[in-house]
């Protein structure tokens, strides 16, 4: 249980920053203050918009994997191409869970 009180002096735009960084990730400022002073990892929540182009993408690699098949037996090396940004793309995806 927390019951020691600790207050730091800040300009105003700090607090802003503060303020605008912890709603961010989803923590109060108290919360966002502590993780960063304790080096926790601190993970910025995505927007609406952050994850609607993340499905999109998830969209497109599935697509470009059907096109790849789908022009194996007629043009392989086109196949390969397309494979080949497919997997680009799961690439960045996995970066995203990071």
């Amino acid at each position: 249980m927390k019951k020691e009180f600790v207050q730091f002096r800040c300009s105003i735009y700090e607090k802003k920053l503060l303020k605008i960084k912890a709603k961010k990730s989803g923590l109060s400022i108290s919360e966002y203050c502590r993780r960063a002073a304790f080096d926790h990892r601190i993970i910025e929540r995505f927007s609406d918009e952050q994850i609607n182009v993340y499905k999109l993408l998830v969209q497109y690699q599935v697509n470009f994997k059907r096109i790849g098949n789908m022009y194996k037996k007629r043009n392989p090396k086109l196949s390969e191409e397309v494979v080949q940004l497919a997997n680009e793309i799961r690439k960045h995806l996995y970066n995203f869970k990071k």
